[in-house]
């Protein structure tokens, strides 16, 4: 039954969200994940953002057959699209599969080392001390990280327009900058935002009740990925059905 892992996951929560002992130990823990999760993640976000805004440009300049439509239209389309799906859902997808099993794998290790047990034996709040830090980071980076790969995919839809000989410099730019809607802009924050939520605190609940040993560290962190990717996808429509 789907009714008994929510309500798990809702308790957990809870727990995360409780007042904290010490604000230092919460502080350093932060920085330390938004340095693991936003730093780290810059490189393979950056690749895949400007692959992405090239052959989104390729292929929208490939189906544009008429004569009629103004080659302009290309740098609206990469910008609405980068915008609005692009950008934070496919950053959001990959980052599932690297800081998602990553978190997972950590949790369920110290879970089935009984580390987990330890702290929660000197009185400390357990969810918090380790979940509630890579929440924090997660929901202040990731965002960062889906700027960066807007600016990214459309300086490679620039790129790939221009070398190729489908839109001229001129053309793109023109694009670009007509009819631009600027909540587009907030749409994106929301959905970085929420699923920078959902990563972190899916992957860390599939962790936190891992039970066994090593096989079964790598089974949750499995299952983090997809549970993630699938909560990613149905919050992906929410937003867009109740924004747009």
């Amino acid at each position: 039954m789907i009714f008994y892992p929510l309500g798990k996951y809702i308790l957990l929560l809870k727990a995360v969200f409780r007042r904290p002992e010490k604000w230092n130990i919460y502080r350093r823990e932060i920085f330390h994940e938004m340095n693991s999760i936003g730093v780290g993640s810059v490189g393979i976000i950056a690749i895949i953002s400007i692959f992405l805004g090239m052959v989104t440009t390729v292929q929208t300049a490939f189906q544009l057959v008429s004569d009629l439509i103004p080659k302009s239209i290309i740098g609206s389309i990469v910008r609405d699209s980068t915008i609005l799906e692009l950008s934070p859902t496919i950053s959001a997808i990959v980052l599932a599969g690297k800081v998602g099993s990553s978190i997972s794998s950590q949790i369920g290790t110290m879970r089935v080392t009984e580390q987990i047990d330890a702290l929660e034996i000197m009185g400390i709040n357990s969810p918090g001390y380790l979940i509630l830090p890579k929440i924090v980071g997660a929901v202040i980076m990731i965002p960062l990280l889906v700027i960066v790969s807007v600016a990214l995919s459309i300086t490679g839809g620039y790129i790939a327009g221009t070398l190729s000989g489908a839109v001229s410099a001129n053309d793109f730019v023109l694009g670009l900058t007509t009819g631009f809607i600027p909540f587009t802009i907030t749409v994106c924050m929301v959905k970085s935002v929420l699923f920078a939520f959902i990563i972190t605190s899916v992957s860390a609940y599939q962790g936190f009740y891992t039970s066994g040993g090593a096989l079964e560290v790598g089974i949750s962190s499995t299952r983090a990925v997809v549970v993630s990717c699938i909560s990613i996808l149905f919050a992906d429509y929410l937003v867009a059905q109740l924004l747009l």
